[in-house]
């Protein structure tokens, strides 16, 4: 078979696990090329540091986006995640437009803050367009902040529990079209993990495991890229959901035992192995 490609559009910062610096090992490990589309290259992620360089790729996306397409090359995914500008939201909207096809799945990680806060380089009008840029995906992977953004809702107000998750990803399936997996839910106070709408089955479930007692910078690019690996091996989303959700909570015990910095990320690199085994569908 053919090696699938991804064609993943995030940012890339130098020191801090997430987005490309975890998008590409981790679906490589998975068995798939990950063909980078940067949005931005930042010295460092913007949670936890300070003075960070931010170089803007805006200019240089379309130009990628147009050689990909005089070279005819095809994704079995594309996946966005954090997005430098409000030009780009545009652009990658075009992206989806030029390359999907009716075999490939769109995820659209909706990076926009966490812990109640919005990022601080995202302004109302890209909180905005990222909603819209949303509405094209198959599968989104919000989490509690993201989700009340995405619904136009004060965090505080959000509803709490298994019941309230599920009253959430429900919402959010735009009426059963898209799927949702909402990550960093809680269905009970010792476990963590995610709450999925299934847009192919019509169900809605909890993935859950125990929850490591620290938090970590970039464990949701950990899980989105794990998610979306495992969707394009084949895996369904409850499967998928599982497999991000093991990994995420094997990286945070490991990185706990290590006593390293919240914004350094989780150390994911010594488990990679594990995602090679690539399991398949759900017993």
């Amino acid at each position: 078979m053919t090696t699938p490609r991804v064609a993943a559009i995030h940012d890339m910062s130098g020191f801090g696990r997430c987005s490309l610096t975890v998008a590409i090992p981790i679906l490589s490990a998975m068995g798939i090329q990950c063909c980078p589309l940067p949005t931005a290259f930042l010295s460092t992620h913007t949670g936890g540091f300070q003075g960070f360089t931010f170089l803007d790729m805006t200019d240089e996306m379309p130009k990628v986006a147009a050689h990909w397409k005089s070279l005819d090359l095809r994704f079995q995914a594309i996946y966005s995640g954090f997005l430098g500008s409000e030009r780009q939201i545009g652009i990658v909207e075009e992206f989806i437009r030029t390359f999907r096809t009716p075999d490939a799945l769109v995820v659209v990680d909706p990076v926009m803050g966490d812990y109640g806060k919005v990022y601080q380089t995202y302004t109302p009008g890209m909180c905005a367009g990222t909603a819209r840029l949303a509405e094209l995906a198959d599968v989104i992977t919000p989490n509690l902040t993201e989700a009340a953004l995405l619904l136009g809702r004060p965090y505080d107000a959000l509803p709490a529990g298994e019941d309230g998750y599920r009253e959430i990803v429900e919402r959010l399936s735009l009426e059963g079209r898209r799927s949702v997996v909402l990550t960093g839910a809680a269905a009970e106070p010792d476990l963590t993990g995610a709450v999925c709408f299934d847009a192919a089955t019509g169900r809605t479930g909890a993935v859950q495991t125990k929850r490591v007692p620290r938090d970590f910078h970039g464990t949701g690019d950990v899980f989105a890229s794990v998610l979306t690996g495992a969707l394009v091996d084949g895996a369904d989303l409850f499967a998928a959901a599982r497999q991000a959700v093991e990994f995420v909570r094997i990286c945070g015990e490991r990185t706990a035992a290590e006593g390293l910095p919240m914004r350094e990320g989780v150390d994911f690199e010594p488990l990679l192995g594990l995602l090679m085994a690539r399991p398949g569908q759900e017993d």
